[in-house]
């Protein structure tokens, strides 16, 4: 029988406007305690559900643990408290480390210095110590921690995803102006699609939306094509429990029995697309053709549609009017059944849609405010379906 583990906090960081999707994701994963943060969600886990958020979860940045929690007003003292703690809990002197930190209000404002302060006392501790220190490595540590400072209010954090878990490890190139992978599935998980429909991306670019979309569908886990995750470099790491939860995971897979079909006008996107759905092995179960959006025919039936288009901050567009103009009529005319959503920071581009929205969710692409519409595409008109006819 499986002892009982110890739990403990989590904070699972994502993107603004993911927050709900995540906290629904770690709801089916078990986790209790749920709580929905400005771009992140608390929860309490034991061992076995941090391994299993940074391998499963699509909308999860990054995984952390809180280690210690001080007040500081000064770099001294935050040296002073940074240096009481036992670190060869966690590192060794042939161990490297590194250290993020995030830094608001009056007394810290400068990062790196902060960073650089947290990384002495650290070091220094282990030369007084043991006569050596651990080495830092900032693109591939074996422990990153991070610090979070507001105020006074100081925190320290493992992070136990390592990377962060948009890197899922199928891109190899992308196009210009890639939507990132995390935001992708927040954006099939928002539009409520989960394999029952026909999918569709008619500006595919890279195929990211597409890839997310059929992991979803064929119940593939976000972290499936990582290499390594943080913590499995951590000196408690469990490989015994971590093979278990891997196991358990392959046999939830299931076949993909809906049409997912990505589209681009750009063959470069189409031939970069491809790759990436080769080394995400999923070619048999994702088509992509080389179409405009305007001539591709889509599946007959109940179907959802998400595109992000270009918009003017985004992409250099000659006419984003006439773009989301031909956008709509597409919609009217091929996409009868559909539930069509799409992603713009171009709040005026998207009225030229010329539909009535059914939805409008605020999410945010990288540092861009965007609206998530969903336009519902009737057969007859919208005054029809209302009358039941």
């Amino acid at each position: 029988m499986e002892s009982v583990q110890e739990t403990f906090s989590l904070i699972a960081k994502t993107s603004s406007g993911l927050e709900s999707v995540l906290a629904e994701e770690l709801a089916l994963l078990g986790a209790e305690g749920i709580e929905e943060l400005t771009r992140a969600v608390s929860f309490t886990a034991d061992t076995r559900l941090m391994y299993k958020a940074n391998y499963h979860l699509r909308t999860a940045l990054r995984i952390l643990k809180p280690l210690i929690q001080f007040r500081a007003k000064d770099e001294d003292k935050l040296y002073d408290h940074v240096r009481q703690f036992d670190w060869s809990q966690l590192l060794s002197v042939d161990k490297t480390f590194a250290i993020d930190a995030v830094v608001s209000g009056k007394y810290f404002t400068h990062s790196q210095y902060i960073a650089l302060k947290t990384k002495d006392a650290i070091a220094d501790q282990f030369r007084d110590r043991f006569g050596k220190r651990p080495s830092v490595n900032v693109a591939n540590p074996d422990l990153r921690i991070n610090l979070h400072i507001q105020g006074d209010i100081c925190n320290l954090l493992l992070d136990s995803s390592g990377e962060s878990l948009h890197k899922r490890g199928y891109r190899v190139v992308v196009d210009k102006a890639p939507v990132n992978e995390v935001l992708a599935a927040g954006l099939v998980l928002l539009s409520g699609w989960r394999g029952e429909t026909h999918f569709v991306d008619s500006m595919c670019g890279s195929g990211t939306i597409p890839i997310e979309a059929a992991m979803i569908a064929g119940n593939i886990p976000g972290g499936y094509y990582r290499d390594w995750f943080g913590f499995q470099r951590w000196a408690d790491f469990d490989k015994e429990l971590w093979n278990s939860i891997l196991e358990e995971a392959s046999d939830q897979m299931r076949d993909i029995e809906v049409e997912i079909i990505g589209s681009d006008r750009s063959a470069k996107a189409i031939d970069i697309a491809r790759e990436n759905v080769r080394k995400a092995r999923l070619h048999k179960d994702i088509q992509l053709f080389r179409k405009p959006m305007e001539q591709f025919l889509p599946p007959v039936g109940d179907g959802v549609l998400l595109i992000n288009p270009p918009y003017g901050e985004r992409l250099e567009e000659e006419n984003i009017n006439q773009l989301y103009t031909l956008i709509g009529n597409t919609l009217k005319h091929k996409y009868k059944g559909y539930k069509a959503w799409v992603i713009s920071s171009d709040f005026h581009a998207l009225k030229l849609i010329g539909l009535k929205p059914s939805r409008k969710i605020p999410v945010f692409n990288g540092p861009l405010d965007c609206r998530f519409v969903c336009f519902d595409i009737f057969e007859g008109s919208l005054k029809d379906k209302k009358a039941g006819k």
